[in-house]
C-alpha cells in the first residue's frame, strides 16, 4: 500500500503542478513548440474524453458526481487488491488509474472556484472573482503530440483527400497516467488477472 500511495501522490503532484503552471502562465490557446512532434498547448474542457461536451450544466454536474462515485470504487478496488496480495502490475495500474481520475476530479470540483478566466490574460490562482462554481470547473489540458500532419490520399476510406493530424488529442498528466495503466493491464494481463488454478498453485 505504501508504494501505491507513493505512486498516487507523485502523479497528483506532477499533474496539479503542471496544470496550475499552465493555467497561470499561458493564455488560452497559447502554444509552445518543444519539438516538431511535441508541443505544450493550453486548452480546457468539461472533462470528457477528446474534449466532448454533452448536456450543458446538467451533463457537467452528472459527469462530476459520477466521477466522485467512481473514484470511491477505484479506491476500494485498490484496497482489496493490496489485501489479496495481487501482482505488482495490477497494483501499479490501479494506482495510476486512481491518481489520474482524482487529478481530473480536482479540476472539475475546485478549479471553477479558485481560478478566474480574464480576457487575453493569464488566470489568477485563488482569484477574487472565479470563473465558475463548485463542481463546475474545467479540466486543464496541455500535452500535444502532432506526430504527423498532411493530406490523406484520395483512396483512404471516409477521410480521403482531407487534412489529417496524427496524433491530434491534447491531454494532461492525469490522462497519461490512465492510458499507461491501461497499457500495463493489456501487456501484463495474465499476471494481473491470473486464472483460479494459477492462484491455487501459487498459494499451495
Amino acid at each position: 500500500m505504501k508504494k501505491a500511495v507513493a505512486i498516487i501522490i507523485l502523479v497528483l503532484l506532477i499533474d496539479q503542478i503542471s496544470k496550475i503552471y499552465i493555467k497561470t502562465n499561458f493564455l488560452y490557446g497559447e502554444e509552445v513548440v518543444v519539438f516538431d512532434w511535441f508541443r505544450i498547448h493550453f486548452i480546457e474542457n468539461n472533462g470528457m474524453a477528446w474534449g466532448a461536451e454533452f448536456g450543458g450544466r446538467t451533463g457537467k454536474l452528472f459527469l462530476t458526481v459520477f466521477r466522485l462515485f467512481a473514484i470511491g470504487g477505484i479506491g476500494y478496488w485498490l484496497y482489496t487488491s493490496v489485501k489479496k496480495n495481487a501482482h505488482n502490475a495490477l497494483i501499479i495500474a490501479i494506482s495510476l488509474i486512481f491518481a489520474g481520475a482524482l487529478g481530473n476530479i480536482i479540476d472539475s470540483v475546485f478549479y471553477g472556484v479558485i481560478f478566474n478566466t480574464p480576457y487575453n490574460e493569464t488566470a489568477t490562482l485563488f482569484a477574487e472573482e472565479p470563473y465558475g462554481e463548485l463542481l463546475y470547473g474545467k479540466v486543464v489540458d496541455m500535452l500535444y503530440f502532432p506526430m504527423w500532419k498532411g493530406t490523406l490520399p484520395e483512396w483512404f476510406p471516409y477521410k480521403g483527400g482531407e487534412p489529417f493530424t496524427f496524433f491530434n488529442a491534447i491531454f494532461n498528466v492525469a490522462d497519461a497516467a490512465i492510458s499507461i495503466a491501461v497499457a500495463i493491464l493489456i501487456i501484463f494481463n495474465k499476471k494481473a488477472f491470473p486464472k483460479e488454478e494459477e492462484i491455487t498453485e501459487i498459494t499451495d
